[in-house]
């Protein structure tokens, strides 16, 4: 499984930094985990292949290039972008996020193949599937509804945390999990 953290700063030159304002994980170069720097550190090849995007909660360091990557996608999308996360969370971006006022409700909307945006609700503590990638989300203990994640492509699991203060069931389920591996974060960032 390959982890890469999505760079979130970059200095004068276009260079990314080591500076991190953003969340956003991508697995695999196809799965998600957290939007905060979607739109502005894919390269063009993820850009084509990112189509499952997990947000653990709503805060806006990880979502808030979500829209803004949904929408410059808009015309080509031959799929919809499939956002997983708990209904609260569903309900919380449809609110303040994606709401005609921030930006268009994607959830309504096609373009000439089809819907651009679906909401796939995850459920707590159940093991799910996207792409070729186990996941079961359990909550944290943030102060806005958060989920942890613990996912795994059948070789290794890893476990995200997501922001988090003690949590102690998050770490009761991460410690019985078959081959969990520690993250080992990619941040080395492309010229």
């Amino acid at each position: 499984m390959r982890i890469q953290l999505l760079p979130s700063t970059f200095d004068a030159n276009g260079q990314a930094t080591l500076e991190q304002r953003l969340t956003c994980f991508l697995i695999d170069d196809c799965v998600a985990v957290d939007g905060g720097s979607i739109a502005i550190a894919l390269n063009d090849e993820q850009r084509e292949r990112v189509r499952d995007i997990i947000v653990t909660h709503p805060h806006m360091d990880h979502i808030a290039s979500l829209p803004i990557f949904i929408d410059d996608l808009y015309t080509t999308l031959k799929e919809p972008m499939r956002i997983h996360a708990t209904q609260e969370v569903i309900d919380l971006l449809e609110r303040d996020v994606f709401n005609w006022n921030v930006y268009p409700r994607f959830s309504e909307l096609q373009n000439d193949y089809g819907p651009v945006m679906e909401y796939v609700p995850i459920l707590l503590d159940q093991t799910f599937r996207i792409a070729h990638l186990r996941v079961r989300a359990v909550a944290v203990n943030h102060i806005v509804p958060t989920i942890g994640l613990i996912v795994s492509d059948e070789r290794v699991s890893v476990a995200f945390s997501s922001d988090t203060a003690e949590t102690a069931e998050f770490w009761d389920v991460v410690n019985v999990q078959p081959h969990l591996e520690a993250l080992l974060i990619e941040a080395s960032f492309p010229n």
